[in-house]
This record gives structure tokens, sequence and C-alpha cells, in this order.
């Protein structure tokens, strides 16, 4: 029998309250250090009300990190392949934005930091995310080469590597010293620099 809507839009309430929490606690204290209880706790909720939604922390997980894919992925406009200078354009826009929703970044960099363990339950999430920015950057990439904007000698892959590294280790630097690292700025100059050197 289908739910009743008002009842089905409560749950659905419920379960952005349990993502949203989640994220900070999963951004707070890594994926080990948080719990179940703590995060229903959080929430109003007794523990077996909390599993009435997600059955356990691993699930619970993997919909805090669809939902940061669904906001990144939009920001990006990755439901379309932007070219050249577009796309990376794109992301130093993408950077600024990071810099108003610092929970978002903590749990990335929090997550991915863990997921080097191989037991780790967000690790093929890490390793997927990082391939597919890659193909979008190197297909950004190479729409500038197509287009007779960027040199023709570019090694693609490796660029979209380095974008990425360089994304990463400005967000870890900003976290830990907001004061004295402008995240946005000094990511707009590497683009503006790359930009340089990647054009004809």
């Amino acid at each position: 029998m289908t739910p009743h809507p008002q009842r089905r839009r409560r749950g659905e309430d419920r379960r952005e309250q349990i993502i949203d929490q989640a994220l900070e606690s999963f951004a707070e204290n890594g994926y080990h250090n948080s719990s179940i209880a703590e995060i229903a706790a959080r929430c109003g909720l007794s523990q077996p009300g909390l599993l009435h939604y997600f059955p356990n922390k691993a699930a619970l997980l993997s919909a805090v990190l669809e939902y940061r894919d669904r906001l990144d992925y939009d920001r990006l406009g990755m439901s379309r392949q932007l070219r050249g200078k577009d796309a990376l354009q794109q992301l130093v826009r993408l950077v600024e934005h990071n810099m108003h929703v610092p929970g978002l970044v903590q749990l990335f960099t929090v997550v991915t930091s863990e997921a080097v363990t191989l037991d780790h339950p967000a690790r093929h999430w890490v390793i997927n995310r990082y391939r597919i920015l890659e193909t979008y950057l190197a297909g950004a990439l190479e729409g500038g080469i197509a287009d007779g904007t960027f040199r023709p000698d570019i090694d693609t892959p490796a660029v979209a590597r380095q974008i990425s590294a360089m994304m990463d280790g400005l967000q870890l630097q900003w976290l830990l010293d907001p004061d004295q690292v402008d995240m946005a700025e000094l990511f707009r100059t590497y683009i503006d620099e790359l930009t340089t050197q990647l054009s004809r």
C-alpha cells in the first residue's frame, strides 16, 4: 500500500535531518569515531528509530556521500561537458563556493583521508570520485585542444590529476588555517597561470 503523501513527506524530512546530522558528525569526528547512537541523539531519535531509515552506519555514510556528490556535480555542471577555459573557470567558482560550506569540505577531507585504509566503507566512493573527476577534467582539456584554445601536446590525464591535487591540498591547508590561507584566491591564481601555460 502506498504511504499517505503527508506521512511520506514526514519520512523524507526525517531522512534529510538524519543525513544533515550524520554529515556534521562524520566531518567532526570521522567515520569510525561517529556512532549511530550519537547521530540518533542529535536528531531526537532512539537508535532503533534511526535504523528504521538507515539499516547501519555504512548505509548512512553512503547516503551522506551521495548527497555531497549531487551538490558538487550540480555546481560543477557535470551534467554537461564544459570545454577548455570555461571548465577551468567553473572549478574556480566551485572552490569559491566551498569556502562557504566548510562542513562539506571537512567531510570530504576527513573521509578521503580515512579511506586510504582497505576496510573503510567509503574507499570505493573515494576512488570512483577521483576517477570521475579525472575523466571530466581530461575531457574538458581535450575539448580545449579540439577547439584550438589549448596546445595539442597536453597530457590531459596528468594535468587533470594535478588540478585535483591542488584543490585537495588547498582545502586541507584552508581547513587547518583559514585565517592565513585564502583558498579561493590561491586556486584562482593557479588556474589563471595554468590556463596561460596550456594556451596556444
